[in-house]
């Protein structure tokens, strides 16, 4: 049996030479990354590095775009579900379709106003040229002070009061002035495509399901005759005319009522537009939805996105010290969600979440209580 061979080498040879040769290889890798002077973080960060300089120099150009994207989706979706939802709903009940008008323009009126206001709304930048007492640490980039929960955002170019994150949807930062708004925004769309869903099901189910084979067409067509059996089982075919043993009885006459086919309900224009409202619907929800759960858990918590992961990193560094690590801004789930949606100096619920409201945060994003402090009242500062 002939030996394969490649410029004098074995087989076994060669698979020694590489093995060799990958062992070298991730030696190479350990050495650049294993050291005093670089680890495996940076090195990553080195190589995103290009990506990094793209999301910073180009995001805020693509921004309104995404705005304008977000607003024409917006339109559309109310469109086809006036379009089709509303003669839908009237035909089959007035009542309901009251209804459905209050909850759902109530549901658009508070989507479109907080999605507006997320947009108009700056985040909060700390002031130029003068000296903060609230400061606790300087910018490297902005060479400039920081005020406490304030972090440097790299495509606004500036630092951000209570910074959150940079959202290309809003075209803007999240941040201090913003937040709740850009929190409402997101539960409210959710909650809206969750009310289109749930009231399109049966509009889907006629258009969709009941009503998709009206351009259908016999690719093979049935043969052969009527047939009877008889009693004892037998097969007889049918060879006259009558529907009935007696031969001279005529042909029975059936005054049925014609169905009534709606030939714009059953277009392909509607199928399409339906199945553009499911699809939309269904991933708006799950995005979104995992979103404002997402923040609703933070907004519990006390803290932002940003502060998510420096707080994960102390609990870890006061973990391994065996002390245990407590966020100064987290004063119970209560307390946080009110300060969270202004709910102090007498503001109620349905007039500052369930309805449109222009109330700002408290204070001015320099200074922030903490569980540290005295004891304090809810109307702070």
């Amino acid at each position: 049996m002939a030996r394969i061979t490649w410029r004098g080498h074995s087989t076994q040879e060669l698979l020694s030479i590489l093995r060799l040769r990958w062992s070298y290889m991730k030696h190479c890798w350990h050495s650049l990354t294993f050291n005093a002077h670089m680890n495996s973080s940076y090195a990553s960060d080195v190589c995103l590095t290009p990506i990094f300089w793209f999301v910073d120099n180009y995001t805020h150009c693509l921004g309104p775009f995404f705005v304008v994207g977000v607003a024409a989706l917006t339109t559309s979706v109310v469109s086809i579900a006036y379009w089709i939802g509303l003669p839908f709903w009237w035909a089959k009940s007035q009542l309901v379709t009251y209804f459905l008008l209050i909850v759902g323009n109530w549901l658009l009126l508070n989507v479109v106003f907080h999605y507006v206001m997320a947009v108009i709304t700056p985040a909060g930048h700390p002031p130029e040229g003068v000296s903060l007492v609230e400061a606790v640490s300087m910018c490297g980039k902005c060479i400039a002070p920081k005020p406490p929960r304030t972090h440097h955002c790299s495509i606004c170019n500036r630092c951000i009061l209570k910074m959150d994150h940079h959202c290309p949807w809003l075209n803007n930062c999240v941040g201090y002035g913003n937040h709740r708004y850009f929190f409402l925004y997101m539960t409210y769309t959710t909650l809206g495509c969750l009310f289109l869903i749930l009231f399109g099901l049966e509009i889907g189910h006629k258009y969709l399901w009941l009503d998709h084979g009206e351009n259908w067409t016999e690719i093979e067509p049935l043969e052969g005759q009527p047939v009877k059996f008889n009693l004892s089982g037998h097969i007889i075919p049918v060879t006259h005319p009558n529907e009935y043993d007696e031969f001279m009885l005529p042909p029975a006459v059936h005054n049925l009522p014609t169905p009534i086919v709606d030939t714009d309900a059953a277009s392909p224009g509607r199928r399409r537009a339906l199945w553009f409202m499911a699809f939309t619907n269904v991933a708006v929800v799950l995005a979104l939805g995992s979103l404002s759960i997402w923040h609703a858990k933070l907004i519990t918590r006390g803290e932002t996105s940003v502060e998510a992961h420096i707080n994960e990193a102390e609990r870890k560094r006061h973990l391994q010290q065996q002390r245990i690590y407590i966020n100064p801004y987290n004063f119970g789930t209560k307390k946080n969600w009110k300060l969270f949606l202004g709910l102090v100096r007498g503001r109620s619920f349905w007039r500052t979440v369930l309805l449109p409201s222009w109330h700002k945060p408290e204070g001015t994003g320099l200074s922030f209580h903490t569980v540290n402090d005295a004891p304090f009242e809810d109307e702070w500062p």
